[in-house]
């Protein structure tokens, strides 16, 4: 199964409360008011996106964290490898050409690490595709960029049956 950790889900959760806020500040405390993230958990996690450089924060009266660009520039793998590090399902995959060696006991007699990049390069490209603009936005806009509204609905069926004049409504 595939999962990111509660932590960059928070991390999502508190950069798309950020980005609602436009050009203002919020602070650790607001935040935590404002999502229902614990106190302790976005001291955290804030710390972290300000250390990747998605975050600016602010001293003073008026201070808080804000977001280091645009929305529209922050890209969903920026995000999730700010927390989790790099996007990849397996070691071999992970970013750069050749893992350190020892990563993995069967990679001198592996005949899918090859695909397994390929694998892991598409769902970078995929993740990447959608920034923290598009998460704040209306579903309707994600089913835009190719993203089913409902991932777990059925795929519809290719060959339809015809309306029968008893099933058709007006």
């Amino acid at each position: 199964m595939l999962r990111m950790s509660k932590m960059t889900d928070y991390g999502i959760v508190l950069l798309t409360e950020l980005a609602r806020a436009g050009n203002e500040t919020r602070t650790a405390r607001e935040l935590a008011a404002g999502t229902g993230v614990p106190l302790p958990s976005v001291s955290k996690v804030l710390k972290g996106l300000q250390g990747a450089g998605l975050l600016v924060s602010h001293r003073g009266a008026s201070g808080g964290y804000g977001l280091s660009r645009p929305a529209e520039h922050i890209p969903l793998t920026e995000i999730i490898t700010a927390l989790e590090g790099p996007v990849s399902l397996t070691e071999c995959g992970a970013q750069g050409a050749h893992p350190p060696a020892g990563t993995c006991e069967l990679e001198t007699v592996c005949r899918v690490r090859g695909h397994w990049r390929v694998i892991n390069r598409t769902i970078q490209d995929a993740l990447g595709r959608l920034t923290l603009a598009d998460l704040c936005a209306p579903v309707p806009r994600l089913v835009g960029l190719g993203v089913p509204a409902h991932p777990a609905a059925p795929a519809q069926n290719p060959n339809p049956k015809p309306a029968t004049a008893e099933g058709a409504h007006s």
